[in-house]
């Protein structure tokens, strides 16, 4: 191995990082980061690398888009901050919660800004009790998400999350958090079971623990639209059909976590719209700036706004927020990002290049290593297996996933393994010639471990 480079040895000194094994990190040092330029990313000894991941699921519009860092700048030189506590309010706030309202085409009603993802479903579940407490129903608190479902990482939105690393060390989850299967039919079908009636019996699950646990007690159930971090697992057609009918059959909250499926990335402006959902609450984060600058929003229907507002006349305010609730910079930010979607057809195209992708990576179908390839719109995922007849995972299960993240940067990309699940995100601004040159570095990559492994 090299000698680090100063900035690597600084970084081990004095950077811990997330979602990373400190004690290898100090071993192998960070890879140094330097520039973007559209879909790729450039480290400081100059190498390109495909962005295929977004970041982190996140730069809808590519990583040096001028006019972001224009209208950053001119907002900073306008109004660098100010809050939203106590009446007080500014222009791009205004404009980019309006703005959002519109674009659920009536669905919601009001947005409450925080700083990530992870803020915005904290304030969910507070939203959520406050609701309940507004309507004296002080017992009804407890939420249902799913196992391998992904929604943040503080206290109470990581006991939403349903993936044990987000869990062990930190004593979560909470007690009020439940979880239910992931509806993943190539691991969760039984045989014989068609994706129909597994959603069936994803949808009975779901019903028999809000009756296990009594109707009177669960407020909300909380669902990605298609699971990311979790492996980019696409539900059956019907299964968001049967969920939510059992919610409302029980007055159970329906939170659609928009996060990674907001703003495009299934070819549709929202997830909610690609799957007929019908949410209470919508989560927004990630593509709303690109991930450009930290915003967050949560969007409330009429029915959950209007007991809130009430509540808090009643309480005197509703006494939550963050210093940084519609950052004036990252709502400035946030419109110029979504203007760019719109005027650049990039939700158009996320469906056209994502068909090129859905098709390049199934393609890999008769591979002797790939048992699925899974996605919709531009976001995809290729299982890797031990064994395709008998879908028999890598022991130990990511070892295969961890080698073809690792190297793939060697091939010039950047993907994501989850556990031995290659999961791909680009660009919404991706064009058909990159999203092949992708899949291509992708198949080198897979080769080469393959032929090690032999």
């Amino acid at each position: 191995m090299s000698a680090l480079s100063p900035i690597q040895n600084r970084d081990i000194t004095y950077h811990l990082h997330p979602y990373t094994n400190a004690v290898k990190h100090e071993q192998i040092g960070p890879r140094v980061i330097e520039r973007g330029q559209g879909i790729y990313v450039y480290d400081d000894q100059g190498r390109e690398y495909i962005e295929g991941m977004s970041g982190l699921w996140s730069v809808a519009v590519g990583f040096n888009e001028p006019r972001l860092v224009q209208a950053a700048a001119a907002q900073m030189g306008k109004l660098p901050f100010y809050h939203t506590f106590s009446h007080k309010t500014h222009t791009p706030s205004v404009e980019l919660a309006e703005k959002l309202v519109q674009l659920t085409e009536g669905r919601m009603h009001s947005a409450f800004f925080t700083n990530s993802g992870s803020e915005a479903n904290d304030t969910v579940i507070k939203m959520v009790w406050y609701y309940n407490n507004a309507l004296g129903r002080s017992q009804k608190k407890k939420i249902i998400a799913r196992n391998k479902g992904y929604h943040g990482v503080t206290v109470a939105s990581a006991s939403l999350t349903g993936l044990a690393p987000n869990h062990r060390g930190f004593d979560l989850p909470l007690p009020q958090m439940k979880h239910v299967s992931c509806p993943h039919w190539y691991r969760q079908g039984q045989p014989g079971e068609t994706e129909e009636a597994f959603a069936t019996r994803m949808a009975a699950e779901l019903e028999a623990l809000i009756l296990e646990e009594g109707p009177e007690t669960v407020a909300a159930f909380i669902g990605e639209p298609v699971m990311g971090a979790g492996g980019v697992i696409v539900p059956p057609a019907t299964y968001w059909d049967k969920i939510q009918a059992v919610c409302r059959k029980y007055d159970v909250l329906v939170v659609a976590d928009e996060v990674i499926t907001g703003f495009g990335r299934l070819g549709t402006m929202f997830g909610s719209q690609k799957f007929g959902i019908e949410p209470d609450i919508m989560v927004l984060s990630k593509q709303i700036t690109s991930s450009y600058l930290p915003l967050a929003a949560v969007l409330l229907g009429d029915k959950v706004h209007s007991v809130i507002a009430r509540y808090s006349g009643e309480l005197g305010t509703f006494g939550h927020g963050y210093t940084a609730s519609g950052h004036p910079v990252a709502t400035a930010v946030a419109l110029e990002n979504i203007r760019i979607i719109e005027e650049n057809g990039l939700i158009e195209n996320a469906a056209r290049m994502g068909e090129v992708l859905q098709s390049s990576l199934r393609a890999l179908g008769d591979h002797p290593l790939v048992g699925e390839v899974r996605g919709t719109g531009l976001i995809a995922a290729v299982e890797l297996v031990a064994d395709k007849p008998t879908r028999r995972p890598f022991d130990p299960l990511g070892k295969m996933g961890a080698a073809i993240f690792e190297r793939a940067h060697e091939h010039g990309l950047i993907v994501r393994g989850i556990q031995d699940s290659i999961a791909f995100c680009p660009p919404l601004i991706i064009n058909e010639e990159q999203v092949r040159d992708m899949v291509g570095r992708f198949v080198d990559t897979l080769e080469e471990v393959r032929s090690q492994a032999a």
